[in-house]
């Protein structure tokens, strides 16, 4: 304490006194002193809390050191100084929420790899939870995909090595390798009571964000993730269709089933195509200076056409944003499964020379004041993918340590009066006699073509019962070099935002770990 403020507390205490033994008339012709009192008594106190805030630090910081000290001398295998600091930074950030982490300089390279597009391995999005690494979805085109792996998946044993309590960046590495190498993972199911063995080919993942199909006047845009190329290779495909359709596309299916997330300025930049005015998503930090709110700009691209939005459990995050924007604004009928419910925003901080940090740093509103943080969204036509079967076990509110949901509009949303009369028709499940999902035959996809059924019938159109359609090829557009090889290929993003500082690359709501590609 500073000598000065010694000796004005010393005064005050003074002046109280005196004024407790006067008479009450007497106390008024202090008031303006006891005001002081008031103000230098609370500054001393806080100045006693950061004391005892700092002595309470550097106990705890002691106690860092020894277990570190103990653990270097008594463990039974010799552990390099940084493994260990790598772990404890690793528990730090993990302890908080399910998506801070912390990256060696190694991941946090593969991440940028990643999210520009290009990378090695399987074509997986993984996530950690209770010490199990679990498979949040398979990227349409790549091995996993094409092996049948699930999203809900949990991978157990890598070339028949147990991987249960392993580290999250240990198992991506494992899962990692060079190109035409044989990997064999384990997995778990929900229902199925043996483990299942897939053996794959490791490949170069182009990552294919847009896939796009024509079904008659219908166009359908697929989002596979949000990274730096997802608006603009979704504009090219809605182009393309438009051409393919003779300048009368009728309506559009943009199907975000199983997108993990990605850049927040995509999702923002994808909504805006669709949403002429109003609010498109808003964000609340730590600090209410770091609050934003980004808006319409005044453009549909479609004009106004009829829109469904295809979602389950595997869409989050970045995908979350988008589908909340287009049904709080009623632009688009959201139909399929509810959503994952990540609300988060994180930031990626670079550390030269040592990796960098994910970092939760704000929680994400949709239009309507909403926060989905554990909730996710419902779709306006609830429809399953398959017969008595969930589609999605495990969601945001089933990890450990999950952020609260708060700040957000606590009313029940307005039920909506708009949906078309076919909505009341709509099964919300298939037969039990209805064929496999097969990636390559649409016709087997029982959430797309009631998606087609719907908008079909906002358009005017004619609603046909479930047909084989078109197989949905990579866009040659945006992929003329997947397409001239007639091979499917992959999906990726990342996340990032609008008023982003120089310094950091700000994520919005991927939904997971860095993916196990």
């Amino acid at each position: 304490m500073k000598f000065r403020k010694g000796l004005l507390v010393g005064t005050a205490f003074l002046i109280a006194g005196v004024g407790l033994g006067s008479q009450l008339g007497q106390w008024s012709s202090f008031s303006n002193h006891s005001l002081v009192v008031q103000a230098l008594a609370e500054e001393v106190k806080k100045d006693q809390t950061n004391a005892d805030k700092s002595a309470e630090t550097y106990r705890l910081l002691t106690l860092f050191g020894d277990v570190f000290e103990r653990v270097r001398a008594n463990y039974v295998e010799p552990v390099s100084d940084r493994d260990l600091i790598t772990n404890a930074l690793n528990g730090m950030l993990t302890g908080l929420d399910p998506h801070s982490s912390y990256m060696t300089e190694k991941q946090y390279h593969n991440m940028e790899i990643q999210t520009k597009g290009e990378f090695g391995g399987l074509g997986l999005e993984v996530q950690e939870e209770d010490g199990h690494i679990k498979v949040v979805s398979p990227i349409d085109g790549t091995p996993a995909a094409r092996a049948g792996i699930k999203a809900g998946d949990y991978i157990i044993a890598i070339d028949g090595k147990n991987i249960d309590g392993t580290p999250l960046n240990t198992a991506v590495d494992k899962m990692r390798g060079k190109p035409n190498t044989p990997i064999t993972l384990t997995l778990l199911r929900l229902k199925t009571p043996k483990p299942i063995k897939v053996t794959m080919t490791r490949e170069i993942i182009h990552i294919q964000v847009i896939k796009s199909a024509l079904y008659g006047k219908i166009g359908y845009i697929r989002i596979s993730q949000f990274n730096e190329e997802t608006e603009k290779g979704m504009l090219k495909a809605y182009d393309k269709l438009q051409k393919e359709a003779g300048g009368k596309l009728a309506g559009l299916i943009i199907d975000l089933r199983n997108d993990p997330g990605g850049l927040l300025d995509q999702a923002i930049a994808v909504s805006r195509d669709f949403i002429k005015e109003g609010a498109i998503v808003s964000t609340k930090a730590r600090d209410p200076k770091e609050n934003h709110r980004w808006n319409a700009s005044g453009k549909d691209i479609t004009n106004g056409l009829p829109i469904v939005v295809l979602t389950n459990g595997g869409s989050a995050s970045a995908s979350e944003i988008v589908s909340g924007a287009l049904q709080d604004h009623r632009r688009a009928i959201i139909l399929g499964g509810k959503t994952f419910g990540k609300g988060s925003v994180q930031s990626i901080m670079p550390i030269p020379g040592n990796g960098a940090i994910r970092l939760t740093i704000a929680r994400y509103y949709t239009p309507s004041g909403r926060s989905i943080q554990g909730l996710g969204i419902t779709p306006d036509i609830p429809v399953q993918d398959s017969y008595d079967e969930p589609e999605f076990s495990i969601r945001e509110a089933d990890l450990n340590h999950v952020i609260k949901n708060e700040g957000g509009n606590k009313e029940k949303p307005v039920i909506r009066n708009d949906l078309p009369a076919i909505a009341t028709s709509i099964p919300k499940q298939p037969p039990k006699n209805w064929p496999k999902y097969d990636y390559s035959k649409p016709a087997t996809d029982f959430q797309l073509q009631q998606g087609l059924k719907v908008v079909r019938s906002m358009a005017g159109l004619p609603v046909e019962k479930e047909t084989p359609v078109p197989e949905i090829k990579p866009d040659p557009v945006t992929h003329p070099d997947v397409w001239k090889k007639d091979k499917p290929a992959a999906a990726t993003p990342k996340p990032a935002n609008e008023n982003k500082p120089t310094d950091n690359k700000q994520q919005a709501p991927q939904t997971h770990q860095p993916a196990a590609h």
